[in-house]
């Protein structure tokens, strides 16, 4: 009986396609914040490796409470955060989550994250894949002037 059950069970991981796979992630990070501050940012580049449309449609992560993913855009002179539903990365297409663009948004924090501590977080991808990724945990980089920096939801 125990056999059958692993045997199947080997059939069945080895039929499951590794779709994770098909989305490469490099150079992942999170921004070092201050005591106090409530929110944080992660950062990386993913590679659409295979020949389908694939997006990112999510993340988690332990240390906050709330994980979203966000745009910058311009509107009338003023630099505004706004929630997205996706990430689209067409095939064979690399999209930069950077700072001043697409990022993932770490809301309501568990604990202030210093630089040189790591963090988990998992993406979500629409044909059902997920990755989890140790991030670093980086120091925060200016990015020009934030007097005109606003966040909406």
């Amino acid at each position: 009986m125990m056999k059958a059950l692993t045997s199947l069970l080997l059939s069945a991981a080895l039929s499951t396609p590794l779709w994770a796979a098909d989305v490469q992630v490099s150079d992942p990070y999170a921004r070092a914040v201050a005591p106090g501050q409530p929110n944080s940012a992660a950062f990386m580049q993913l590679e659409n490796r295979s020949d389908k449309a694939i997006s990112l449609t999510g993340a988690a992560s332990g240390v906050a409470q709330s994980v979203e993913l966000h745009a910058h855009i311009e509107d009338q002179g003023v630099m505004r955060m706004r929630r997205i539903d996706a990430i689209d990365l067409a095939p064979h297409q690399q999209v930069s989550l950077q700072p001043g663009g697409l990022h993932v948004m770490l809301i309501g924090l568990n604990r202030t994250l210093a630089v040189g501590e790591e963090l988990a977080l998992t993406l979500s991808f629409s044909d059902g894949s997920q990755q989890t990724l140790s991030l670093p945990v980086r120091p925060i980089m200016p990015m020009g002037n934030m007097s005109q920096h606003q966040h909406q939801n």
